[in-house]
């Protein structure tokens, strides 16, 4: 089976699409004489593909389509104009603007709080070094060098920029959050998550022995006189072989050492 002129060009230009990398002439020519539905190759020859590309890129090309198909590491992919290369790298450099790796969010907020600040500095807070990360906040533009310190060696010193108060959405400095908010916001958060692992417990029914379920800021601050459990309940201390040996208090009064009544005298009285 044979298809159509125009039914080849839109399956090309299909396969040509949704391929992730370019499309060769040999895995096209694989796919058309692959056996379809009636169990018949479709029989394209090699240069038929290459016609078939040939005129999509003529049609595109008459309808001023800013796309067309380009021949690039042996295949066939789609590719824009290049009048069109200012407007796409407009694009792609908005997208490498958004995106920011926990590494640089980290040395943001370092710089952010303590400007002017070295690199040194940064370093000591963070644990690792920073030379890759404060490379590439320079070259997006986030942070800038303001001057050196006056210490020994007269490292640079680092600041955020008006870039970076756009890109945070902020107009200045002053509205960052304050460090008693930030306290304030993680304190609201562990009480969610406290909030929560109780909910679990009580949805599972709770333990039969009376332990009750022991939240992560129970855990991290309780006092020694309850202990954690293998499954994460609070109960009150196992009995050390002492407190166990020791008989009870009132016993001991009653019955003081040495002064305990022999067999057979109790009950009787002086003469």
């Amino acid at each position: 089976m044979e298809p159509t002129n125009v039914a080849l060009k839109s399956i090309i230009e299909a396969l040509i699409f949704a391929a992730d990398e370019p499309v060769t002439l040999k895995v096209l020519d694989a796919i058309f004489n692959e056996t379809v539905g009636d169990g018949q190759p479709l029989r394209v020859p090699v240069e038929e593909i290459r016609n078939a590309i040939a005129a999509l890129n003529e049609e595109y090309n008459q309808q001023r389509r800013a796309y067309r198909i380009i021949q690039v590491g042996g295949g066939f992919q789609f590719a824009t104009r290049p009048e069109y290369a200012e407007w796409v790298g407009k694009l792609y450099k908005e997208k490498g603007r958004r995106k920011l790796s926990h590494s640089a969010l980290e040395t943001l907020a370092i710089i952010s709080y303590r400007q002017p600040v070295t690199k040194p500095e940064v370093e000591a807070i963070r644990g690792v070094n920073a030379d890759y990360v404060l490379h590439t906040l320079l070259e997006r533009g986030l942070v800038t060098i303001t001057g050196r310190a006056s210490t020994v060696g007269r490292p640079l010193l680092y600041g955020t920029t008006k870039e970076f108060l756009k890109h945070f959405g902020i107009n200045d400095l002053s509205d960052l959050p304050k460090p008693r908010e930030l306290e304030e916001i993680m304190a609201e958060h562990n009480l969610e998550t406290d909030r929560q692992v109780l909910e679990v417990a009580d949805s599972d029914g709770g333990s039969e022995s009376g332990d009750r379920p022991v939240s992560p800021t129970e855990a991290a601050n309780e006092p020694s006189t309850l202990e954690v459990s293998p499954e994460g309940l609070l109960r009150p201390p196992s009995p050390t072989k002492s407190e166990q040996a020791d008989p009870p208090d009132n016993e001991k009064l009653s019955h003081p050492e040495g002064l305990r009544p022999r067999e057979g005298e109790e009950g009787e009285t002086a003469t």
